[in-house]
């Protein structure tokens, strides 16, 4: 009976370490099949990643500005006096030729009565004169008559015609005075007009500086007494720093919003730079200007308005983060890659691309061959050079460096990377190459070289070596610290204190 117990305890002691050792083969089989094909490595955790989207991009140039009315005019007065009424309020409508304000005209209206008084006296005199001129012209001819049949003296006939040369001269000067009293008469008959202030333009009276009852002079500058503005039309004043007033160009296109209406945007184009800057604060400022029309109403003079200016924009393409973008420089003695380097070629490519020569994901296997193969036909695909770019070994978007092997001379063997010249505004953006880190399904870094276009401070369009959906590495994050209350926060640097995300170079 005792065997028989004990044949059957070691029965359950060997099904029991049996079944314990199954489930614990079953257990790291599992875990191997999870880090084989579920899990990520290591790797990827110290990686922020960003998937390749399409979207719309803008390379913007921003300034603030102020509101004014493209046309307005200041109203003031030309004579001194009371304001004696006055007609019109802020916010009004008034078209030219009508009343505004009303000077007390009585010192002025005297001085044209009594202008008018005299003038009619001298016009009186001129009567008399012409009487006596006439008469002196009978006597003259009295005393020639005369003096043909030797009846008079010679002095005679020469008093004769002395008093008729003064009545001649008499009757001139009375003439000149009529004529000078009658300019007077004008400018007192303007200045008693000026009394009645008419609207010069058609527009909204914005301003009112000067009240009813309050006494003007214009003595010595003319008063301002109120300001009409056509508000149809308004014109942006925008401040321009002096590091992107470069990047602007006349025609180019720019929209705005208002603090208030931020929701909306107002679109025009650029129409002037003025060339004196304005210096504030040692800060060197340039005044660009465009014109938006305003039939609502809703813009006011003097609104701050935020300003864009579209340097560059691209819609419904791919785009990446512009942290993700690095640039590699070929070092002295590199040739240019065809497939990578050359934008020109890169045109070309666009255009069988378009014509469906050939279909992207045969030239991303064909990038990726050319990473892993030599191009040893780059030579006989290079574009035709002229006898002048064969010399300096350069072609259309490559700058390319001479070996030392191909010249004898010691100036080849040191010769320069020639300086780029300052970007042009209103000049196309180029493409140009740059490189990626691309984040496999199994979370491996792999370089992959691409083609970016438009690129501004956050993203970068993408031409050619990228597809949607793919994820590429932005940033990395800083490791992991026992005493840090934000173990997975990001610094420049790979770990430095100080945030923020170190960008891939």
């Amino acid at each position: 009976m005792s065997t028989f117990l004990t044949s059957i305890g070691e029965f359950f002691s060997l099904w029991r370490f049996t079944r314990i050792a199954f489930l614990i083969v079953a257990i790291l089989v599992s875990i191997g099949v999870w880090k084989i094909f579920f899990s990520r490595s290591n790797e990827a955790a110290n990686y922020i990643t960003a998937t390749v989207e399409r979207s719309d991009i803008q390379n913007l140039v921003t300034a603030t500005g102020i509101l004014q009315p493209r046309d307005y005019v200041d109203v003031g007065a030309q004579v001194s006096g009371q304001v004696k009424k006055l007609l019109v309020v802020v916010g009004q409508q008034v078209k030219a030729g009508d009343l505004l304000a009303e000077i007390d005209a009585t010192v002025y209206l005297a001085k044209v009565d009594g202008i008018r008084a005299q003038l009619q006296n001298q016009k009186a005199q001129l009567g008399d004169k012409d009487a006596q001129l006439v008469l002196a012209k009978i006597r003259v001819e009295r005393q020639q008559n005369l003096f043909k049949d030797d009846a008079t003296t010679k002095e005679s006939l020469q008093t004769a015609e002395a008093s008729y040369q003064s009545a001649v001269s008499q009757l001139k000067a009375l003439q000149a005075q009529i004529e000078q009293t009658e300019s007077s008469l004008r400018a007192e008959e303007a200045n008693l007009e000026y009394a009645r202030i008419y609207a010069p333009m058609s527009g909204t009276v914005v301003s009112i500086t000067s009240r009813q009852g309050q006494t003007l002079n214009a003595n010595q500058q003319a008063p301002t007494i109120m300001r009409i503005a056509d508000l149809t039309t308004m014109t942006v004043q925008t401040q321009v720093s002096e590091a992107d007033i470069g990047k602007l160009l006349v025609g180019m296109p720019v929209y705005f919003t208002t603090l208030g209406g931020q929701d909306y945007r107002w679109y025009s184009k650029l129409d002037r730079i003025e060339p004196t800057p304005v210096v504030t604060n040692n800060v060197v400022l340039y005044n660009a200007l465009f014109d938006v029309p305003n039939d609502s109403k809703v813009l006011m003079p003097q609104m701050s308005t935020q300003v864009f200016f579209i340097a560059s924009q691209a819609k419904d393409t791919l785009v990446i983060p512009a942290s993700a973008v690095n640039f590699k420089p070929r070092k002295p003695g590199e040739t240019a890659d065809k497939k990578w380097g050359d934008k020109s070629n890169w045109q070309d490519r666009k255009q069988k691309a378009e014509h469906g020569a050939t279909s992207e994901a045969e030239k991303n296997k064909t990038e990726i061959a050319s990473e892993s193969k030599p191009d040893k036909g780059d030579k006989k695909d290079l574009p035709k050079q002229s006898a002048s770019q064969n010399a300096k070994g350069e072609r259309k978007g490559v700058d390319v460096v001479e070996n030392s092997d191909e010249k004898s001379d010691d100036k080849s063997k040191h010769k320069h990377w020639p300086r780029k010249s300052p970007p042009m505004p209103g000049i196309e953006v180029k493409p140009q190459p740059a490189t990626v880190q691309i984040m496999t399904d199994k979370g491996k870094l792999e370089e992959r070289k691409i083609i970016i276009g438009i690129s501004n401070r956050v993203q970068t369009q993408v031409l050619e070596g990228l597809q949607e959906g793919e994820v590429v590495v932005s940033a990395m994050r800083q490791p992991e610290r026992p005493n840090s209350p934000q173990a997975s926060a990001m610094t420049p640097g790979g770990g430095a204190p100080g945030g923020g995300a170190r960008q891939m170079r």
